[in-house]
């Protein structure tokens, strides 16, 4: 059992909150707010209703994320931009998904993009590391949903800035061909890398345009 009774969140999303294990900082820990699976099964649309609340516990699909094919074949290089997954573990406030914590270099919790571009701007810097990342994820097939601002931190690694996937892996399609072949994969992944590029130009933006028309648009491009 992992106690967090004295433990304050160093982050928080609309679903989880997140913390630092408290006995090894190094480890995060994700737990979901009270009553959110509920709350969402019941706000979702009357087709999607017949699920129970384990469908929309985001520590278990983030399970179902680190279970795929790509990862499971853990081949070297793959944790490059992958923090680790140790699994749902007990804690004071309820089941937990526990992974690696990426850091910034003095030992914090490492940025966001968002909290990047917001400081930084679309430099060069921010526009190579994500590439490399683009090129990671094609290389090793790694699926992901949507990759936006808030679910990628970045840290120097090698004297380089490094992009990590922190939420938000497996597959938004209804198909699952992504999940079973390698060629539909890699088209999955190259649409979801345009969307990131596009997440970006869209965080730097003055926001006037909402983000599905901006989405929009700049697909048909």
């Amino acid at each position: 059992m992992i106690d967090l009774s004295h433990s304050k969140p160093f982050a928080s999303g609309g679903n989880r909150l997140c913390y630092r294990h408290p006995q090894d900082p190094r480890l995060c820990v994700k737990v979901m707010r009270p009553g959110r699976a509920a709350e969402l099964l019941g706000r979702a649309p009357w087709y999607k209703r017949w699920r129970d609340e384990a469908r929309f516990d985001d520590n278990l699909r983030e399970q179902q994320g680190y279970a795929q094919r790509a990862i499971q074949r853990n081949p070297e290089g793959l944790w490059q931009h992958l923090p680790r997954w140790y699994g749902i573990q007990e804690t004071s406030l309820g089941p937990a998904a526990v992974t690696d914590m990426i850091l910034d270099t003095s030992g914090a919790p490492a940025p966001t993009l968002r909290q990047y571009l917001n400081k930084q701007g679309f430099d060069r810097e921010i526009r190579e590391a994500l590439q490399r990342f683009a090129h990671w994820l094609l290389e090793y097939g790694v699926l992901t949903k949507n990759l936006i601002a808030h679910n990628l931190v970045l840290c120097q690694h090698r004297g380089q800035l490094q992009v990590y996937v922190i939420d938000g892996l497996g597959c938004a399609s209804l198909l699952p061909l992504a999940k079973i072949s390698d060629f539909f994969a890699r088209r999955y992944i190259r649409r979801r890398i345009q969307r990131m590029w596009l997440r970006a130009e869209w965080e730097i933006s003055d926001k006037k345009v909402p983000w599905r028309k901006f989405e929009s648009h700049g697909l048909k491009r």
